[in-house]
């Protein structure tokens, strides 16, 4: 446990010598105890009563490193996903329909320029499609058709609901299965992806190790 945990939980502050501490600096917990649990005995601290009632620890056990990791991978992602709705309650339709619908918009946009700049639509617009795809391919569906058959309902049914049925239910419909996206957190995939590509294409040249010219 560290001490930044302990001073949010307890409402104290951390103080890295003894002659700076005051009583204004001090935390509050009612009970602190030592459990030790397991074959091996491994010792924990215990905090309760605290000052600050919202933090939370949560103890996780498993038969081994990995399975134990996964555990926190899934704990890390349900939190995330919570907190994303806490801050903005907003959600879009998961199962890559999201995607469809936006790579569906970006090209009709672009069919509307006559410019250059349609493509570099164009290509954002297919780069939309790797999450559909990817949903596909991982689901043991065929990716391309898949995906063309989705988007081809998409665009004659104008329904914004239709995605990758990566569980098998027989409907494309992603409010009839319950699958949903936080909009923040869809919003700011696009925006880093789109920054990342940006900063990308500014390069002009690329010295590699061991060139010519970067030996001269």
């Amino acid at each position: 446990m560290s001490n930044q945990l302990i001073a949010i939980a307890t409402n104290g502050r951390i103080v890295p010598r003894f002659e700076d501490l005051t009583e204004a600096k001090l935390g509050h917990a009612g009970v602190v105890r030592e459990l030790s649990f397991g074959t091996t005995k491994d010792r924990m601290l215990v905090i309760e009563k605290c000052a600050n009632t919202r933090a939370v620890t949560v103890f996780v056990r498993g038969g081994n490193k990995m399975i134990i990791d996964e555990a926190k991978r899934s704990l890390h992602d349900a939190i995330c996903a919570v907190r994303n709705l806490v801050r903005d309650n907003r959600v879009v339709y998961g199962g890559g329909a999201a995607e469809i619908s936006c790579s569906l918009a970006v090209s009709s946009a672009a069919d509307e320029i006559s410019t250059i700049e349609q493509y570099a639509m164009r290509a954002f617009a297919a780069a939309l499609d790797a999450t559909p795809l990817a949903l596909a391919e991982n689901s043991g569906l065929s990716p391309i058709e898949t995906l063309a058959e989705v988007k081809s309902q998409q665009a004659t049914t104008n329904n914004s609901r239709l995605g990758i049925d990566c569980l098998y239910k027989g409907s494309n419909d992603m409010k009839e299965q319950h699958v949903y996206d936080p909009l923040i957190s869809k919003r700011q995939q696009y925006l880093l992806a789109t920054q990342l590509v940006k900063m990308i294409l500014k390069i002009d040249d690329v010295i590699v190790s061991g060139a010519p010219d970067a030996q001269q």
